[in-house]
């Protein structure tokens, strides 16, 4: 028996699906049809059997849900057990994870273990005329296509990169319950959890973005008022990162975090490759800039010619007003 078949590992938190498995079952639905194989994913957590059905709604054809008390999967050693044994098992010819903080703990882990390729951060995945599967990332001049000869053929999607297929409530699938395989004390120990008071970048429906157009880290006060009144978030390109002006968290870019707001205003960003790889499907797409010439304009819905510590305070005031 050869290697076949689609897989995606699903993540989930607190026994809700994140937003991303969702996306990568809509890119894993799309390569199994063009493949002509079954879509398969993996959930694990505990109080998770309840959305095993969604997941099917969304494009997998089988669901393998692990559901167990948090105490006996708590942690990555855990999961990469489980998940070797199920791959050893299925023999997936692709596995697809997300580019969370889990996926990317968890994925070099599987790849090593299997001794196969791993292709990190992808931002699109396509099936070329002989059934290889090409991964494809940004580098600083354009996209990176990638293949890999070992199997399964592995790759982490960057959030966002991938958009999710309609839900369909008539779909039918398979859901196969199984035990966790776990090693008591092989993985480190979790002391407690804390909610985040921040709205995670990628999940904002508007994101206003500063770059080098502005003077100094304290100027960052009139970009953010300017989200507060449109009930954004605050982004940044990667120079200001950089300079530590704010946290990485914050960063727009193939090396930070891919947006698809409904609306992403673009603050004194010149508008290099790397910060359009994390942007440009945004809905509509505002740019601040004094260069008229500047690449950002040229992907921009509207582009605001002028000195964005004059623009910025007026759109502010005119949105109270509104």
């Amino acid at each position: 028996m050869g290697y076949e078949g689609v897989m995606v590992l699903c993540e989930q938190t607190g026994g809700k699906i994140h937003p991303i498995s969702f996306e990568l079952l809509g890119k894993g639905r799309e390569i199994a049809d063009k493949l002509g194989v079954r879509l398969s994913s993996v959930l694990l957590g505990y109080t998770v059997k309840d959305e095993a059905q969604e997941l099917i709604r969304y494009g997998a054809d089988r669901v393998f849900v692990y559901d167990q008390r948090p105490d006996e999967i708590s942690d990555v050693m855990c999961y990469k057990e489980t998940i070797l044994n199920l791959i050893k098992l299925e023999m997936p010819e692709i596995l697809l994870v997300g580019a969370t903080h889990f996926g990317r703990s968890i994925a070099p882990r599987i790849a090593a273990a299997l001794e196969t390729g791993l292709t990190a951060d992808c931002t699109d995945l396509i099936v070329d005329g002989q059934g290889n599967l090409i991964q494809i990332k940004p580098s600083w001049t354009g996209n990176i296509y990638i293949t890999t000869k070992t199997r399964p053929q592995m790759a982490t999607i960057r959030y966002k990169a991938m958009k999710k297929i309609d839900r369909d409530n008539k779909r039918n699938g398979e859901i196969i319950e199984n035990k966790a395989l776990f090693t008591s004390g092989a993985g480190p120990m979790i002391l407690g959890k804390k909610a985040s008071r921040q709205v995670s970048i990628s999940d904002a429906d508007v994101v206003v973005s500063a770059g080098r157009g502005l003077k100094k880290p304290e100027d960052f006060n009139i970009i953010t008022a300017l989200a507060d009144a449109l009930g954004g978030v605050v982004g940044a390109s990667r120079p200001i990162v950089d300079e530590g002006w704010i946290g990485k968290e914050h960063q727009v870019g193939f090396s930070g975090n891919i947006v698809r707001p409904r609306l992403y205003i673009a603050c004194g960003i010149s508008g290099s490759p790397q910060h359009l790889a994390g942007m440009r499907d945004s809905r509509i797409i505002v740019a601040i800039n004094k260069d008229r010439s500047a690449p950002i304009c040229k992907v921009a819905d509207y582009c605001l010619v002028g000195d964005l510590y004059k623009i910025i305070p007026e759109l502010i005031k005119q949105i109270k007003v509104a």
